[in-house]
């Protein structure tokens, strides 16, 4: 990759909702899914309220420091890719 490229890398700027919408959703269904399936027997007594919130205090830094970082690098590449 030359500089020129690197730089038209970095240019690229937020993503639009639609984008971001989808990214989110890539993350969080998969692995809600998996912590439904990794918990489930052990929070099936639990109420929802409890459950929920033990589900979203795993799932949320996953997500956010996990996952989301290496898709919008995916999402930087394929636009760059595009141009």
């Amino acid at each position: 990759m030359t500089e020129n490229d690197a730089a038209a890398v970095t240019r690229v700027g937020p993503p639009p909702r639609h984008h971001l919408a989808l990214m989110i959703w890539v993350a969080v269904f998969p692995t809600l899914t998996a912590l439904q399936l990794l918990l489930g027997d052990l929070l099936a007594g639990a109420p929802t309220v409890l459950r929920t919130l033990v589900l979203a205090t795993i799932a949320v830094p996953i997500v956010i420091y996990g996952l989301m970082p290496p898709l919008q690098r995916l999402r930087v590449r394929l636009l760059a890719r595009r141009s």
